[in-house]
């Protein structure tokens, strides 16, 4: 309901902004709707820089586990610039919030490699144009939190464009909304914790590079994510 309602209410705000390509103004309103979303179910997000807090270089690349669809909601809170997020093509399914992936996202159809390939063409010109990307390595939602193994489109994306990687790790929005989206699982209230690394420059880096990047930020993401849990089950 608090996802529907407020977007209904801001449609014809987004709509002008995606239009008219006021591409900024659409990602403030998006950061606004987020924040409804989460005052209205009782969710209070806290963001821990892992060194201290820092404007996001730009463009860059986010690239964040993906532990729910509560992940999306929940990068305007860090992501302090227009930013671009890479997602599943079936979200163009969904009427009205398509115009996002006609206008500004990007949808990806992950089983036409082609398909897939265009998408990346597109993001590559979009950090040309200055705006930075939300890419989710993992590609699809883990299950209960329990990071997969990562794709390489976001980090041969870095390399050729030489543009940092910014490393999030989402540590339990899952809890808060599992994986089977907002019809379809419980919601509770409480804290959501997300963790921003620091960023990791690809400036000189090659092809050759790509593998060693890719397995630094999914070292990093796992380890914040055993600190998190220690002993706990979440099973």
């Amino acid at each position: 309901m608090w996802f529907t309602i407020p977007f209904l209410v801001m449609f014809p705000l987004f709509y002008f902004a995606l239009t008219t390509g006021k591409l900024d103004l659409a990602f403030r309103l998006k950061r606004i709707w987020a924040r409804i979303i989460c005052f209205c179910v009782f969710l209070y997000p806290q963001i821990k820089y892992k060194s201290k807090k820092y404007k996001l270089p730009q463009p860059c690349i986010v690239v964040p586990n993906h532990t729910s669809y509560l992940d999306i909601v929940m990068s305007p809170f860090f992501v302090d610039h227009t930013a671009v997020f890479m997602a599943k093509y079936e979200l163009l399914k969904i009427p009205l919030f398509k115009y996002f992936f006609v206008y500004l996202d990007i949808p990806v159809n992950r089983k036409s490699i082609t398909e897939a390939h265009k998408a990346f063409s597109e993001a590559g010109r979009r950090l040309d144009r200055g705006l930075s990307m939300i890419i989710y390595p993992e590609g699809t939602i883990g299950h209960r939190g329990h990071l997969k193994s990562f794709k390489n489109g976001a980090f041969k994306l870095a390399v050729e464009k030489q543009v940092p990687l910014i490393p999030v790790v989402n540590l339990n929005n899952w809890w808060f909304l599992e994986n089977g989206g907002f019809f379809k699982s419980n919601g509770r209230p409480g804290i959501p914790r997300i963790v921003v690394g620091d960023p990791i420059p690809t400036r000189g880096l090659t092809e050759n590079d790509i593998e060693d990047l890719k397995n630094k930020v999914h070292t990093f993401i796992q380890h914040e994510l055993d600190q998190f849990y220690g002993k706990q089950n979440r099973h």
